[in-house]
C-alpha cells in the first residue's frame, strides 16, 4: 500500500522533465526536424513511373532535375537547379540548317536544348554505390553469404557515392522507353524526343533475350540525347516545343546512376522490397532514411549536397513577410523530416494544435474553428489560433474544376450532327448553345464556393487560372456570357437573362417548345456521401430556377470513368491539375483531337469548333507575349461563346503553419520546398511544453482517495484485532 501510494505521489515529479503525449522520441528534443503528416502511401518513389502529388512530396526533395521553379517569384519562373544556367536552345530546320532564335514554329524541324551541369553535385550515401579498394563495386552478384542479415536498406554496412555525370542524365531520359517500367509521360515524350519512340522498340527486342536481369541501358544508345563530356548534354525535340523547358523541371528528367539499377536488379531484392520505387538514390538536398508507409517516412539531409542557396528575391510583399531573411544562405535549411501517417483529418489537425506537427492544411471540419473572414472578405486565422500564433497562407492553385456538358448529346450538346442514315440535324446548335449559356448564369459558383468550399476557391471565367500565362484580371478576363462588369469585377448575369435564353432555346419556363414536356437533364456524378447529397440538393435548386428537373446518377470512380470514355453522360463534374505552367496545358483539353470518347484524349466534353482548333496549333509552341496573349484571347472567346463547359471555379490553397516555422510560401509546382524551410526548434518546444502540460489534479484525488481508503481499511482491520 505505500509504494503504490509513493508511486501515485511521484507521478508529478516524472511530468517535470516533459510532456506525456510527446509522440516524438525525447533524443530528438529541441533538433531542426521539420514535422508533417502524408495521409496516403506513395505507389512510385521511382521518378521514371511517378506522377502523383503525394510521390511527388518526397521526390522532389531527393531527386535534382536540370530545372526547378524560383520558389518565392510568381507568376511561375523556371531557374537552374542542377544546370549551371538555363539551357541553350538552338533551332534547325529539316536540313538541319541553324536557324534564328525568332524563327516561326513551322519552319523548325529540330530543337536541340544544351544543358550544362553545375559543379560539385554528389549523391547521396547509398551502398549501390560503395566500391572495395580495388575500386569494384561491393555489392553486386552478391552470395548467399553477402544477404545474411540484410532485410532493408540500411543494413547494408557499407556505402559510397561519387559525382553526378551528364551520362545519368542521359541514362534516365532512356529509361523512358523501359520495357519493365511504363512511364507515364513516355507516350509525350516519344513525340518529341528524337528516336524515343524507335528506342523503346529496340529495348523491347532487348529484353525478349533476355527476360530477367539488369537490362544495361549504355549498351544501347539512344539519337535524341548526346552526352558531350562529364558536365554537359543535349537533348533532340522534334519541331518547336517550349514547353518542353518545364519537363526538365520534373524528376522524370532527373539523373539516375546505372550502379542503382544494377544494385536493384539481382535476385534477393525485391522479394525485400529493396528497388528506387521503395529507396530512392539521388542528389538532391535529403534522402529517404526510412520508409515504413504504413507509419511513417523520414527524409534525412544528404551530407553531400552543396551549391544552392536561399533566393535573394521574390514577389513584392515577400521581404515584409520575412521571407527574405535567409537570403544568400546555403541550403537546405533543416536537417530531417519526420511524415507521419494520419488518415483522418481529426488527429492531423489535432497534433498542429498540440505543436506537434509545424504545419497542416485545413479540412472542413477544422475550418470554421480555424479561418474566418475578415471586413474586406480577406481570409484570415480566429483570434484562437493568432493567440497561439499560428498564421495562414492562401494561394490560388494551378487547376480548375468544371461541370461538362457532353457535346455529343442531343439535348445540351453542340455536335448536332445528322444521326446515320438521315439528313436532318439531331439539334440546332444554337439553340444547345442558348442552353448551355442559360445554366451557365443559373448555377451559382460564388454560392457554391462560399458554402461547400468556405470560400477556398474564385469563380472561373475561362480554363486558365489565375498565375498561368493568358489569364487575364479584371475586366479585360470577365467572361461577358454569363457576368457583366461591374467596376472592374466581374457580377453574374440575372436570372431574367437566363430565362430568356432559355426561352430562345426553345424551353420557355422550363418547358419543351416542341413536345409540352418538362425539360429533365441528367448528372452523372461519383458517390452517394452526405455531403454529396448535400451538394447534389444544392445542384437541383439552381436548375430548379429555370424549372429544369435535374436528376444525378451517381456510381463509383470506375464505373464514372467507363462512362466518360464511352460518351454515355450528358452533363458531369470533372477538374484539371496543371502538369506545367503554360496555357497549352488547360487549352488543349478543348480540342478536337483530344475528344474522349473518338481519340481516348482528355477532352472529356467532346467539344470541336475548327476555328478553336485552328487558333491552338497557332498558338500552342509560340513563345510567351503580345502575339500569343492575342490568340489565346481570341480561343477564349470561342470557348465563352460556345461554353462545353460551365467553368466552375479555380481551387484555393490554405496553408497553416506555426510561427516558428519560417519562409513557407504556398507554391504548387515548386515541390522541392522543403529545403527552404526553417524551424525555431527552442521556440517549439516551449510552446510544446505550455500547451500539453499534463492534467494532474486527477492522479492527486485518485492518491487521496487510495489513501484515506488505506488508513480506514487499516483502522477498521486494528479495531477487528482488538475485538479479539
Amino acid at each position: 500500500m505505500k509504494s503504490l501510494l509513493a508511486l501515485l505521489l511521484l507521478l508529478p515529479l516524472a511530468a517535470c522533465d516533459g510532456t506525456w503525449n510527446d509522440p516524438y522520441p525525447a533524443r530528438d528534443a529541441g533538433k531542426a526536424i521539420y514535422y508533417s503528416a502524408f495521409t496516403a502511401r506513395p505507389k512510385h518513389l521511382d521518378p521514371v513511373q511517378a506522377y502523383s502529388e503525394n510521390e511527388y512530396e518526397f521526390l522532389q526533395q531527393v531527386y535534382q532535375p536540370p530545372l526547378q521553379y524560383h520558389y518565392l517569384k510568381h507568376p511561375y519562373t523556371l531557374i537552374p537547379q542542377a544546370a549551371a544556367e538555363m539551357p541553350t536552345v538552338r533551332f534547325y530546320d529539316k536540313h538541319n540548317r541553324l536557324l534564328p532564335a525568332n524563327a516561326p514554329p513551322d519552319q523548325v524541324a529540330f530543337s536541340v536544348y544544351e544543358i550544362h551541369l553545375r559543379p560539385g553535385l554528389m549523391y547521396q550515401p547509398h551502398p549501390a554505390l560503395a566500391r572495395d579498394a580495388h575500386g569494384k563495386l561491393r555489392y553486386t552478384d552478391m552470395t548467399a553469404q553477402d544477404w545474411e542479415g540484410i532485410s532493408t536498406l540500411t543494413d547494408f554496412k557499407q556505402t559510397g557515392t561519387r559525382a553526378v555525370t551528364a551520362a545519368d542524365y542521359a541514362y534516365q531520359i532512356k529509361r523512358l522507353a523501359h520495357p519493365d517500367l511504363h512511364s507515364p509521360i513516355f507516350g509525350v515524350m516519344a513525340q518529341y524526343i528524337v528516336g524515343l519512340k524507335e528506342y523503346a522498340q529496340t529495348l523491347q527486342q532487348a529484353r525478349n533475350k533476355q527476360p530477367t536481369g539488369w537490362l544495361n541501358l549504355n549498351d544501347y544508345p539512344l539519337p535524341g540525347v548526346q552526352v558531350l563530356d562529364d558536365k554537359t548534354y543535349r537533348i533532340r525535340i522534334k519541331g518547336k516545343y517550349p514547353q518542353f523547358a518545364y519537363w526538365l523541371a520534373m524528376p522524370f528528367f532527373a539523373p539516375m546512376p546505372w550502379e542503382a539499377e544494377r544494385f536493384y536488379a539481382q535476385p534477393g531484392m525485391a522479394e525485400r522490397n529493396l528497388s528506387l520505387d521503395w529507396w530512392p538514390l539521388g542528389s538532391g538536398p535529403y534522402y529517404l532514411s526510412e520508409n515504413n508507409p504504413n507509419e511513417r517516412m523520414v527524409l534525412t539531409r544528404n551530407p553531400n549536397f552543396s551549391g544552392e542557396y536561399y533566393p535573394s528575391e521574390g514577389d513584392p510583399g515577400d521581404r515584409a513577410a520575412g521571407l527574405l531573411k535567409d537570403a544568400g544562405k546555403p541550403l537546405p535549411l533543416i536537417d530531417k523530416a519526420v511524415f507521419t501517417l494520419e488518415k483522418e483529418t481529426i488527429p492531423y489537425w489535432n497534433k498542429c494544435l498540440q505543436g506537434y506537427d509545424d504545419s497542416s492544411g485545413s479540412s472542413a471540419d477544422s475550418f470554421d474553428q480555424a479561418v474566418q473572414s475578415s471586413v474586406g472578405g480577406e481570409a484570415t486565422v480566429t483570434p484562437a489560433m493568432a493567440a497561439r500564433g499560428i498564421k495562414l497562407s492562401t494561394s490560388v492553385a494551378p487547376s480548375t474544376s468544371y461541370f461538362g456538358f457532353n457535346w455529343l448529346d442531343p439535348v445540351v450538346g453542340g455536335a448536332c450532327q445528322p444521326p446515320p442514315g438521315s439528313m436532318v440535324r439531331s439539334c440546332d446548335p444554337d439553340q444547345t448553345r442558348k442552353l448551355r449559356r442559360a445554366i451557365s448564369i443559373a448555377v451559382d459558383w460564388e454560392e457554391y464556393i462560399s458554402i461547400f468550399y468556405n470560400g477556398r476557391g474564385i469563380a472561373a471565367q475561362s480554363p486558365i487560372p489565375p498565375g498561368i500565362f493568358g489569364y487575364r484580371a479584371g475586366e479585360a478576363g470577365i467572361n461577358p456570357y454569363v457576368y457583366n462588369g461591374v467596376d472592374g469585377a466581374p457580377k453574374r448575369k440575372s436570372i431574367a437573362v437566363a430565362k430568356q435564353l432559355l426561352g430562345e432555346a426553345g424551353y420557355p419556363g422550363g418547358i419543351s417548345a416542341k413536345t409540352g414536356e418538362p425539360l429533365v437533364l441528367y448528372l452523372d456524378t461519383v458517390g452517394a456521401k452526405a455531403e454529396d447529397k448535400a451538394r447534389l440538393d444544392w445542384l437541383r435548386m439552381q436548375f430548379a430556377k429555370l424549372n429544369i428537373q435535374l436528376v444525378p446518377r451517381a456510381t463509383d470512380y470506375n464505373r464514372f470513368q467507363d462512362k466518360i470514355r464511352r460518351g454515355d453522360t450528358q452533363m458531369f463534374f470533372w477538374g484539371w491539375n496543371a502538369d506545367y505552367p503554360d496555357p497549352e496545358n488547360f487549352l488543349f483539353l478543348l480540342t478536337s483531337d483530344q475528344a474522349k470518347v473518338k481519340y481516348g484524349g482528355e477532352n472529356a466534353a467532346n467539344y470541336s469548333n475548327p476555328e478553336f482548333d485552328r487558333l491552338f496549333q497557332q498558338m500552342k509552341n509560340m513563345d510567351n507575349g503580345p502575339a500569343r496573349q492575342a490568340i489565346i484571347d481570341r480561343m477564349l472567346d470561342i470557348a465563352r461563346r460556345d461554353a462545353p463547359w460551365m467553368w466552375g471555379f479555380h481551387p484555393k490553397d490554405y496553408v497553416l503553419r506555426h510561427d516558428w516555422l519560417y519562409n513557407s510560401k504556398p507554391n504548387k509546382l515548386a515541390t522541392n520546398r522543403l529545403k527552404y524551410l526553417r524551424i525555431d526548434a527552442a521556440e517549439r518546444e516551449r510552446m510544446r511544453r505550455k500547451w500539453n502540460q499534463p492534467v494532474l489534479w486527477p492522479f492527486a484525488m485518485l492518491a487521496v482517495s487510495i489513501g484515506a481508503l488505506g488508513w480506514w481499511l487499516r483502522r477498521a482491520y486494528r479495531r477487528r484485532e482488538d475485538a479479539h
